[in-house]
């Protein structure tokens, strides 16, 4: 146990949630998927202690340190508290695991990047081999249910990790339906998918990411197909808002045949963004 973070009991007396060990690996890899997308692999004796389960959303809650801070993993954040000023503190960014391969002991997490905003986008545009990795754990929820009639799966830029592994991890035989909203054709890849998916890319154009409504109309206007469907659907917070009161009262979806939640607020930050998701005013 390298994190040493002790929590207070909460005011309803329930017992705190124990903090997840640090995982340190370091850069192996970095390759340019498209323009706005970079893949890290990572690898290093850390892998013994990962274990993504059955999950295709697999994410971990990553640290990084601040470009120039110097400090090296795994972090003591309660020492660094009484040491260094606030805005030199690692920062805690959450990220999908694309996937998790013991057998080469690496692990693939691909990053949304967009110049120099923000700070994991940067630091993944410019991670060289050796640099750290610092994960806390290794979380989950979705995986496509096989004995589901249909799947239907749609989500921006940060929801095509777990699109795609969710893609990758279905029977052959599967059927549905996938939209998945870009800039621009450059920003296409090229993904493993069943036969019976039908994938679709939607370019908002010069328009901002989580300002377009051009994945909220295609998901709405698609083809419903007979039977149980399995829905995921994951990306900026106002086009899920729009979405769920589709999936929820006019399809009447259940909630077990529904994974449905944002990655990210338009205009947010995520220390601020996971702020308002335990306030009434930022949940779904």
């Amino acid at each position: 146990m390298n994190e040493v973070v002790i929590m207070a009991a909460s005011a309803s007396g329930a017992p705190p949630r124990p903090a997840r060990p640090q995982i340190v690996l370091s850069v192996k890899e970095r390759v340019q998927l498209s323009p706005h997308l970079v893949r890290i692999v990572a690898h290093g004796p850390g892998m013994a202690q990962i274990d993504a389960g059955p999950y295709t959303d697999a994410y971990s809650k990553m640290l990084f340190r601040q470009p120039g801070s110097g400090i090296e993993p795994p972090y003591d954040l309660d020492a660094l508290r009484d040491e260094v000023p606030p805005e030199e503190m690692p920062s805690t960014r959450t990220y999908t695991v694309r996937r998790v391969d013991h057998g080469a002991g690496e692990l693939w997490i691909d990053f949304v990047v967009h110049g120099t905003e923000g700070i994991a986008g940067p630091w993944a545009a410019a991670a060289e081999p050796g640099d750290p990795v610092v994960l806390r754990g290794i979380g989950g929820g979705y995986a496509p249910d096989p004995s589901a009639d249909w799947h239907l799966l749609a989500g921006d830029e940060s929801a095509i990790p777990a699109i795609a592994s969710a893609l990758e991890a279905m029977p052959e035989d599967a059927v549905g339906v996938c939209f998945i909203e870009v800039a621009g054709e450059a920003d296409v890849l090229q993904l493993r998918s069943p036969a019976g998916i039908t994938v679709n890319w939607l370019f908002r154009g010069t328009a901002a990411a989580g300002t377009s409504t051009v994945l909220v109309d295609a998901v709405r206007e698609a083809e419903w197909l007979p039977g149980r469907v399995h829905v995921f659907v994951h990306g900026e917070r106002g086009a899920m808002k729009a979405l769920r009161p589709y999936f929820t009262d006019e399809r009447g979806i259940d909630r077990a045949s529904l994974s449905l939640s944002p990655y990210w607020a338009y205009g947010r930050r995520e220390d601020r963004f996971q702020a308002e998701k335990r306030e009434a005013i930022g949940q779904i």
